[in-house]
């Protein structure tokens, strides 16, 4: 069966995520591709698909919801599980346990009526660098700390169950 674990990505840590499930859904005998939104061609190549973004604005990046709504026919057809890579992990104290209240708003603003067996809000990197002088700030200011926040256990035992997943069809 092919998947497709499909991404996009502002700096990286959304694809080295999609990577890793890719390859954790091959070594459980899938045939598995971490692939860019944008690279695909043929949508209706694929079985199943993994599908994931880096969240700006409580939103997937605009390829990945581009993706879905040009796909929304093929993806209703098929199984999908859906991630978000956000920041919760590099955020403390009232400001990380507003993180789900996050989940449902991200879904929201998915275009149509998507239909998918799970949803996984997954923490990334957050690099100094990648955010303006007043983002630096305000991030300070509510507690953040920059650093790489993936959960790679998390990551993997997702993966797991989408296999099993895929395994009962």
């Amino acid at each position: 069966m092919d998947i497709l674990v499909g991404y996009a990505t502002a700096h990286g840590s959304t694809r080295e995520i999609a990577e890793r499930l890719a390859t954790k859904l091959s070594e459980a005998g899938l045939k598995a591709e971490a692939r860019s939104m944008e690279a695909v061609d043929d949508a209706d190549a694929y079985n199943a698909f993994v599908l994931g973004s880096a969240v700006h604005g409580q939103t997937w990046l605009d390829p990945a919801k581009d993706f879905v709504r040009q796909n929304l026919d093929i993806l209703g057809s098929r199984p999908v599980w859906i991630f978000s890579v956000g920041m919760p992990g590099a955020l403390r104290g009232p400001w990380r346990r507003m993180a789900d209240k996050e989940i449902p708003v991200i879904v929201e603003s998915l275009p149509g009526d998507l239909s998918y067996r799970d949803h996984r809000l997954f923490s990334g990197v957050v690099v100094r660098d990648q955010l303006p002088v007043t983002g630096r700030i305000l991030f300070h200011l509510l507690g953040g700390r920059f650093g790489d926040y993936r959960d790679w256990d998390a990551i993997d035992a997702w993966a797991s169950g989408i296999a099993d997943g895929m395994a009962r069809g």
